[in-house]
């Protein structure tokens, strides 16, 4: 799946794959919901699976995989979708490849008469310290490992548009609510770098639908990705698209209107609390929104490697 500012493409693919993602059990298991110190998410599924060699290079203007990949990547699928199944349920496999080895899956909802679609990225990247190590890589290949901790994103992208070729999907329009998130740049010659807002505008609507007070870092609940607005799974359950999925749908609608406003605000600063649009629209924020995170938690601890992690409860 190949994503520009506010389109995702959908190049290719595998039935194979979609077949093991259709027979993945109805039945729920549980697991810990974690960020290690680099703010990665991962599920700690108890059970441990192993990701062999996998190429590191791909021609992205070749939109069909290689055969070897997708044996592998079935491989490691077919170990990891029954340690969770309910965070593979009725999604479909699409290839992306500008992103060999973090491989998407998706799924499409409807709410009143808005599209959104449900993304979950798999990371299977090798991390040394996260990761017990079976084999080297190379220039050519990863490292091949074992694991109980699974990498992953998961959101939820509203959608203007689904468009269809020949029998199947081949775009997804997202829409825009977001005008720019681009503000400036910094540096000169080879050290110029872009300067956005995501992660700003990202705490700016967490922290305006979140209880006031309530700490979540790093997980927060609403996103600023493809310049709109994307709520953040962290439920993994059967019914999570539908009991959570209005919440997006109604914090779209009531941040529509001032979004000029936000962006404004925004331009030439960091994130405030004491922001005067903030504080206006926080007043005018229903209770609904607010009641859906009240029990969320997030603890933070050292792990077996003296590093810092965090534990999401909810």
């Amino acid at each position: 799946m190949e994503g520009i500012t506010n389109e995702i493409r959908c190049v290719y693919t595998d039935n194979e794959i979609n077949d093991l993602l259709e027979k993945s059990s109805s039945l729920e298991r549980s697991f810990g919901r974690h960020y290690n110190q680099n703010e990665e998410f991962f599920l700690q599924i108890g059970d441990s699976y192993t990701v062999p060699h996998l190429p590191i290079h791909h021609d992205v203007h070749q939109h069909h995989p290689q055969p070897h990949y997708l044996t592998q990547l079935k491989e490691v699928l077919a170990q990891i979708i029954p340690l969770a199944p309910q965070v593979f349920k009725d999604l479909t496999y699409l290839f992306d490849p500008t992103e060999i080895l973090r491989p998407y899956f998706f799924k499409l909802y409807r709410v009143e008469d808005a599209q959104y679609l449900y993304l979950v990225r798999l990371d299977l990247m090798f991390r040394p310290q996260m990761h017990r190590l079976i084999m080297r890589g190379d220039n050519d290949r990863t490292a091949s490992y074992s694991s109980d901790c699974l990498f992953l994103e998961a959101a939820y992208v509203p959608i203007r548009e689904v468009i269809v070729e020949q029998g199947r999907i081949r775009h997804f329009l997202v829409k825009q609510t977001i005008s720019n998130t681009w503000v400036d740049e910094t540096g000169r010659g080879y050290f110029v770098q872009g300067i956005w807002i995501d992660n700003e505008l990202t705490k700016f609507f967490s922290k305006l639908f979140l209880p006031a007070g309530k700490r979540t870092y790093p997980f927060y609940p609403y996103i600023c990705k493809y310049k709109t607005i994307c709520q953040t799974e962290i439920h993994f359950t059967a019914a999570s698209g539908r009991l959570y999925l209005p919440y997006l749908h109604r914090a779209i609608r009531f941040l529509e209107p001032s979004m000029p406003e936000i962006e404004a605000s925004m331009k030439n600063m960091d994130f405030s609390v004491d922001n005067d649009t903030f504080r206006r629209l926080k007043q005018e924020v229903p209770d609904f929104f607010i009641a859906a995170w009240d029990a969320l938690k997030v603890d933070m601890y050292l792990n077996q490697e003296d590093m810092k992690e965090f534990r999401i409860a909810i």
